[in-house]
């Protein structure tokens, strides 16, 4: 083979990695041309937006309030008899109950944060 034999070669491989390119890019840009024609079709199928009048709207009370309270664990009672077995109605509906003492806790100088928060704790 002679050199010139090679640089066809070379030349014809680089007019075809430019072609293979090109066309790769087509392609893509052919999906995504569909992809967005799909995404207008289904959107067109959709129900339309609400107008403002079917928006919702607060309470005529005003908006609603959280409410904090201090909770504590509410136990099993435990039967008279221990052979005998604890029935549903026996039972509470909740595994807390309001505590009796509602003041908040605060934050003791001194005291540490959570375990691994890099305070000195009790000092």
């Amino acid at each position: 083979m002679s050199t010139a034999m090679l640089e066809l070669a070379a030349a014809s491989s680089d007019v075809l990695n430019v072609l293979a390119a090109f066309g790769g890019g087509l392609f893509i840009a052919g999906a995504l041309i569909w992809a967005v024609r799909l995404g207008m079709r289904v959107q067109d199928r959709e129900l339309p937006h609400p107008r403002p009048e079917e928006q919702p709207r607060l309470p005529d009370t005003g908006p609603v309030r959280e409410m904090r309270e201090v909770r504590e664990p509410d136990e099993v009672p435990m039967p008279e008899d221990k052979r005998e077995r604890l029935m549903p109605y026996q039972l509470h509906s909740s595994g807390t109950r309001r505590g009796k003492d509602q003041r908040r806790k605060r934050w003791l100088p001194g005291s540490s944060g959570g375990f691994g928060s890099g305070g000195l704790g009790h000092v």
